[in-house]
């Protein structure tokens, strides 16, 4: 059960995602490399399955398709995770890229909230704008219903910067959605 297939049409995107919080296969086209790159980076060491396809308008730039993508996992992964009850809920991971290290911290309380801290050096990563790595962290967290805390502690290089926080995003996030057994969520308030 813990899986969902999302489709979202606008007049800027196209977009098709499959989630499967318990694994599965990878299959990711957005028509940006370096995004294919890192979604694949988020579903590989977030042990999920994950497909992604996206037709997005790039003539104009990558914002649309990045942020609205961000916005249908955010929706497939809530809806995967139904009430949210059984699971770890929180989840903090460090990743080393190279010079790079990037921290994620997270709570899946179904209050979306977004901290999020790091200079990139280079503007752009191939077709990727690197300020869009914030646009989708929150785009992610409020249709997911997540607290989402991001920090690249330092770094030299915009690719290894990036790649680390995705990183840490995905073992975080494998961590906080892991089973615990039984229904209940974890609250004193017995609900989130």
């Amino acid at each position: 059960m813990r899986q969902a297939t999302i489709d979202r049409k606008t007049k800027e995107t196209d977009i098709h995602v499959s989630l499967a919080l318990d694994g599965g296969a990878v299959d990711i086209d957005t028509g940006i490399g370096f995004f294919d790159h890192m979604l694949t980076a988020l579903a590989v060491h977030g042990g999920l399955g994950l497909t992604v396809r996206v037709k997005g308008d790039l003539e104009v730039d990558c914002h649309h398709t990045i942020e609205d993508t961000g916005i249908v996992i955010g929706q497939a992964l809530s809806k995967a995770l139904g009430s949210k009850g059984g699971i770890a809920r929180y989840g903090s991971f460090y990743i080393p890229m190279d010079e790079a290290l990037g921290f994620c911290s997270l709570d899946i309380s179904g209050r979306p909230f977004l901290v999020f801290d790091a200079v990139f050096p280079e503007e752009r990563i191939g077709g990727y704008d690197s300020c869009m790595t914030e646009e989708f962290m929150r785009a992610l967290a409020f249709n997911a219903g997540i607290t989402l805390h991001l920090r690249a502690v330092y770094g030299k290089n915009s690719h290894h910067i990036t790649e680390a926080l995705y990183k840490a995003l995905a073992h975080a996030l494998k961590t906080a959605v892991q089973p615990l057994g039984g229904t209940q969520p974890l609250s004193t308030k017995g609900v989130l």
